[in-house]
């Protein structure tokens, strides 16, 4: 881990907390919600090529890589593992809101929930995906917050009745500022924390479709607070917002890559 993400993270934990200021309305906080997806959607096609790591205790860590495709129009995503070797043409695909995995040494299909540790690794789907916070979640006023250096919103989102998410509680640190996610705790219904993402690199590029910056975590640290020692580490190491082939989010393309 690089010396400023270290502390970047260090930071976020030791941070004292300010009294909130003001209440916020349901309004503005749904604003919120509505300025972080906004900021994160490209209206078109995305594409993005990952390294994922995963540290696990007294296991040797695995080193995952792979491309993420994602089509905003009718909401689909398709996640293909491309190294090692092991894992290669292994992915995941979102058709109609349903999540299946693909494992090419078996050639079989099986449906999975929001809950899938993608690649048994921290990371969920929903990591990958465009973000859809103010369709998913209620958000709750937390007042506002610092953070270390940064001034922060600080909201507590629960998730919407007959939504299928991963985590039905999140704690969510917004920068005041910029509106980039700082920090996330996610919570059990029974109320027991079981994970804790930091954000320390965000990047924007431009979008045609969009017509404005699209902004993307550059670099996603997430810690497992059941198993305390471990964490994964994803980057995405490019990203491409011109339009993908109509063909590619079914089950015959992805199959296709392993043959």
């Amino acid at each position: 881990m690089r010396l400023y993400n270290l502390t970047f993270c260090a930071v976020l934990v030791a941070g004292q907390l300010r009294p909130a200021l003001a209440a916020q309305s349901p309004e503005q906080m749904l604003a919120v919600l509505k300025n972080i997806d906004d900021r994160q959607a490209s209206y078109g096609d995305y594409r993005s090529n990952f390294y994922m790591q995963q540290k696990e205790r007294d296991k040797v860590d695995t080193v995952f890589e792979g491309t993420l495709y994602r089509r905003s129009a009718d909401q689909k995503l398709m996640i293909l593992y491309t190294k090692p070797k092991t894992e290669a043409g292994k992915g995941y695909l979102r058709v109609d809101m349903n999540l299946w995995f693909y494992d090419p040494s078996v050639g079989k299909w099986e449906r999975r929930t929001e809950r899938e540790r993608i690649g048994g690794t921290n990371a969920r789907r929903s990591d990958f995906d465009q973000s859809r916070l103010a369709l998913e979640y209620d958000p709750v006023d937390r007042g506002e917050e610092k953070l270390g250096a940064y001034d922060t919103i600080h909201l507590e989102l629960r998730g919407k009745n007959g939504v299928d998410v991963a985590f039905p509680v999140i704690q969510l640190w917004v920068d005041k500022t910029n509106f980039n996610v700082l920090k996330r705790q996610e919570f059990a219904l029974s109320g027991k924390l079981m994970r804790t993402s930091y954000y320390p690199k965000w990047q924007k590029l431009f979008s045609e479709s969009k017509k404005a910056d699209v902004w993307y975590p550059q670099e996603i640290r997430f810690f497992d607070e059941i198993e305390k020692q471990n964490s994964t580490l994803i980057l995405i190491r490019s990203v491409d917002l011109k339009s993908l082939d109509a063909n590619l989010f079914t089950k015959a393309w992805l199959e296709s890559k392993s043959r």
